[in-house]
């Protein structure tokens, strides 16, 4: 392999490298507020710049999750949940005006309980995951409302700064 091209592949494994970092960053910087995060946007944005690359993003991600808060049952589901989440972004035309991208990662935190809810079943049976879900009922309402929220105000800039930025790294 030529320098050129040894240095492009550094390049772009310390892009996805930074990328999940930016992923849990943000999700330890916004963590006071009750299911609010920035990483369903930041997920939606990164799938739709960088494909199918977003998938080693996204696990490493949720690796450093789980170094940081411990591998509980919790855990098992956000090495589905996310990818989940890119998989629809991947099917969905990348052309979709940024309210469609909102109303999909308000979808998304509505669902996210009853998703994180698979786990309990398969551990506890159908009454541990109803009663995980309903629980969380309140917290997927805020998380629905601010993902649509900071993923309709947020959605723009973001793309624009991501997409300049793999441009920049094709030149």
């Amino acid at each position: 392999m030529n320098q050129a091209g040894s240095s492009k592949k550094v390049q772009s494994l310390v892009t996805m490298g930074l990328l999940s970092a930016i992923l849990l960053v943000t999700q330890l910087g916004m963590a006071f507020l009750p299911n609010i995060e920035l990483v369903t946007s930041l997920i939606i944005v990164y799938t739709l710049v960088y494909r199918k690359r977003v998938f080693p993003v996204i696990y490493t991600f949720v690796l450093l999750e789980g170094i940081v808060f411990g591998f509980g049952i919790w855990w098992i589901s956000y090495l589905y949940i996310w990818s989940i989440l890119a998989f629809i972004v991947l099917a969905l035309p990348q052309d979709n005006p940024p309210i469609i991208w909102a109303v999909t990662a308000g979808a998304f935190g509505l669902l996210f309980g009853a998703l994180c809810a698979i786990p309990y079943l398969i551990s506890g049976g159908p009454g541990a995951a109803f009663a995980y879900w309903a629980a969380g009922i309140p917290y997927d309402v805020l998380h629905c409302a601010g993902n649509f929220t900071l993923t309709w105000i947020l959605f723009k800039p973001l793309y624009h700064i991501l997409k300049k930025l793999r441009d920049s790294q094709q030149e």
